[in-house]
């Protein structure tokens, strides 16, 4: 219990809220970090993603990247692009590891996002005339954004956790008070350190959370409701009622697109 009142007794002392090396300088680095790398993974990662949920081509190669991906060791990854990059380059070195480990996540998402969409609504658009692009853009894309949004969350997170090691190749970011206190045995020092980067990541993941109920459309909401209450009465659920056929599945997607987010 005195380890975490020092923590916080150091974490508001005069000289972790000014100076080069106080907090909000560090949080600054990090966020840079993290969200650099974060928008690089979902330009990459996004696109592709909606190109094999539209697609469904190149789903299998996508699957396994993605697992092994996800296995990489994220220090171990980091020291290995210092090392092939070099010492002189240990910012693009960090920023491609940050950008490797969270696209999976992303790409995931967002591939699922677009799977996730009934072919009902799909075959219903297309009976109606619409382009492929119109059903990329105006079907697919707003139906999927819950599951895109949750795995740019977990890539998010992915990120604010990996950049905490970037200090041990002297990049800074919140590592760094978290490194210094373990060199010279100030574990108060290294719980704060550590305190401020739960609290950056349950701050993040709680903005993503409004987010992606921010982002359904107020249609799928409604559509989810009454699912449950379907399940509840054991009146069934593999189906929405009164979406029986193409012209009920065409009427209920422009009244899920239409709607948009509220």
């Amino acid at each position: 219990m005195n380890l975490f009142l020092d923590a916080f007794l150091w974490l508001f002392s005069p000289d972790r809220l000014a100076g080069a090396n106080a907090i909000p300088v560090r949080l600054g680095e990090h966020l840079f970090f993290t969200f650099f790398a974060f928008l690089i993974a979902s330009a990459i990662a996004v696109p592709v993603g909606f190109l094999i949920g539209h697609t469904g081509k190149g789903r299998e190669i996508a699957v396994a990247v993605s697992g092994a991906a996800r296995a990489l060791p994220s220090f171990g990854l980091i020291l290995l692009l210092v090392m092939i990059i070099g010492v002189l380059q240990i910012a693009p070195a960090v920023t491609i590891a940050l950008v490797l480990l969270a696209i999976p996540s992303i790409l995931a998402g967002a591939y699922s996002g677009l799977e996730a969409v009934d072919r009902r609504t799909i075959d219903a658009a297309r009976a109606v005339g619409m382009t492929e692009w119109q059903i990329l853009t105006k079907v697919e894309i707003p139906l999927g954004l819950p599951l895109l949004i949750s795995g740019m969350r977990s890539g998010m997170l992915q990120i604010v956790a990996t950049a905490t090691l970037a200090a041990y190749v002297g990049l800074g970011g919140l590592g760094y008070d978290i490194l210094q206190g373990i060199a010279i045995r100030r574990y108060d020092q290294t719980l704060g350190g550590a305190l401020v980067v739960v609290i950056l990541a349950l701050l993040l993941d709680t903005i993503f959370g409004i987010l992606e109920h921010l982002v359904v459309p107020r249609g799928v909401r409604l559509g989810r409701t009454a699912g449950s209450g379907e399940k509840r009465t054991g009146r069934g659920s593999s189906r929405r009622p009164g979406v029986d056929g193409p012209e009920q599945a065409a009427t209920a997607s422009a009244s899920l697109v239409g709607s948009g987010p509220s």
